[in-house]
């Protein structure tokens, strides 16, 4: 297996509201047996808790409302509801959970289209099996683990959608802090804490605190959903 090729954020800080010191609780959803139990035993020793397997699109749904984990691995290719759409059901129906999809393929356009339906991470089955525990913890902190040029197109696609139709969502438009809408749109242009707190010259809590209300008041979990939820909004892009 060949290494990552996109590296892999600093996730010393959590941005993710109600973060816990209990193990993260994970839901692995692969129609291959042996997929499933190579990365049962790789999460597992790293000291994830995996709560459950499901063999199909569906079955991860359902599971995944009946276990509220924290994190789901979802395979693109699944029978019985593919992983794009169980990955619209789930974020739909346990919005507080994180998805990061597992696939065979590099395709720009399959990560562009789960970053669009509200995928925190992309990896592929060909990268360092220790870096996918790396991913799974970075998505529950709020991280993205996308490439950042990936990222962006696929936020171009959204904002030219939410363009072109109503914003069913204006009654419910959350009230930022002129702060909090720049951090917000530096978010959306695929910046890390880091690169935020350089761009406004504040420190990294402070963006860490900010990005936090953010989440919040966007009933967020994660930075692309962050990114999505404000570009339907009209609040950035």
């Amino acid at each position: 297996m060949k290494a990552n090729s996109t590296p892999l954020p600093d996730v010393a800080e959590s941005d993710a509201p109600g973060t816990t010191c209990r193990p993260l609780r994970v839901l692995i959803a692969d129609d291959h047996k042996l997929i499933r139990l190579g990365l049962r035993m790789v999460l597992e020793r790293d000291g994830l808790d995996v709560v459950g397997e499901a063999a199909t699109g569906r079955q991860a749904v359902d599971m995944a409302k009946e276990l509220s984990p924290d994190v789901v691995v979802v395979d693109i290719v699944m029978p019985d509801m593919d992983g794009f759409q169980a990955l619209a059901a789930i974020r739909a129906s346990v919005p507080a959970a994180s998805i990061i999809m597992i696939t065979a393929y590099t395709r720009p356009d399959f990560m562009a289209r789960a970053i669009a339906l509200g995928a925190g991470g992309y990896i592929t089955k060909d990268d360092e099996p220790s870096s996918i525990p790396k991913a799974i913890r970075a998505v529950a902190e709020g991280e993205a683990i996308v490439n950042r040029k990936i990222l962006q197109m696929a936020l171009r696609e959204i904002a030219d959608s939410a363009r072109s139709r109503p914003q069913t969502d204006a009654l419910d438009r959350p009230s930022l802090t002129p702060q909090q809408l720049k951090v917000l749109s530096l978010i959306a242009e695929g910046m890390d804490n880091a690169a935020i707190a350089s761009a406004l010259s504040v420190s990294r809590n402070t963006v860490k605190t900010h990005v936090r209300e953010i989440f919040l008041k966007l009933g967020v979990s994660d930075r692309t959903q962050a990114a999505i939820r404000a570009l339907r909004l009209g609040i950035a892009g």
